[in-house]
């Protein structure tokens, strides 16, 4: 957990689950991975137990935290938290019932708004029967390219009150993407030594359809070697549009 977090679009991070696999194009250089082999070699407890090296890495094996449940209960000011910054709640080695606590605490701490985003949105959709959706848990989906445009159709069958796009690392245009039933998107670039580069004129894309489908449009970065390297303005503004929490 972290309460505070260099992510611009967030307050705190929560992980009551850690570790992942690469499934898209977007996982190629992943950030969580290279940090979770450095949290192993100094030996934090949540990143002992590897994952399959084909996909996954060291420290990077999905892993269950019961012990993590109680940190938002413990947080007295509402805050705007990222649910899963090291992982996917909704990886199928995620157990089901560990996901139904994780639910019932976001459910239990009404004055914060939780952001969940993943990438297999199918199984969100097919568990959604089975979970409370108290408005303030938001759901998004990644979409990197257009090869994973099917997750927004998987996000639109959820019934969170705020649904949500995270374009990052956009690899590719997305021009013409459909946001209906979306509220928020997210676009960025992709950072680190093997970053590629992001085209202007895909986040031009994004940012007019969302004012075209009024959408909250929020550009995160540019990428580069580093996060913060280009900076985040495009055309001369900062864009940081977003949802209202949703917050008793």
């Amino acid at each position: 957990m972290a309460d505070g977090t260099g992510i611009e679009w967030t307050e705190a991070t929560w992980n009551p689950t850690t570790g992942c696999d690469r499934i898209s194009p977007g996982c190629d250089n992943c950030y969580a991975l290279t940090l979770a082999k450095r949290l192993k070699a100094m030996g934090n407890s949540k990143y002992q137990s590897d994952g399959d090296p084909r996909t996954s890495g060291p420290g990077f094996a999905i892993t269950e935290h019961p012990s993590a449940l109680d940190i938002p209960y413990r947080w007295s000011t509402p805050r705007l938290i990222f649910v899963n910054s090291m992982s996917d709640l909704f990886h199928a080695r995620v157990s089901a019932s560990f996901i139904r606590d994780v639910f019932q605490v976001m459910a239990d701490t009404p004055r914060h708004t939780y952001q969940l985003l993943t990438k297999r949105p199918k199984r969100a959709a097919n568990m959604a029967a089975e979970l409370p959706w108290p408005s303030n848990v938001w759901l998004g989906v990644s979409v990197e390219t257009t090869a994973q445009l099917w997750r927004l159709d998987e996000l639109r069958r959820v019934p969170a009150a705020t649904r949500f796009v995270s374009a990052e690392p956009l690899l590719g245009s997305l021009a013409g993407l459909d946001l209906n039933g979306i509220h928020w998107l997210i676009a960025g670039g992709e950072s680190g030594p093997k970053h590629r580069e992001l085209d202007p004129d895909w986040v031009r894309e994004l940012r007019d359809e969302c004012s075209d489908q009024h959408v909250a449009f929020f550009f995160k970065q540019w990428g580069g070697r580093t996060p913060k390297a280009a900076g985040r303005e495009l055309d001369g503004r900062v864009w940081n549009e977003m949802p209202a929490p949703t917050r008793a």
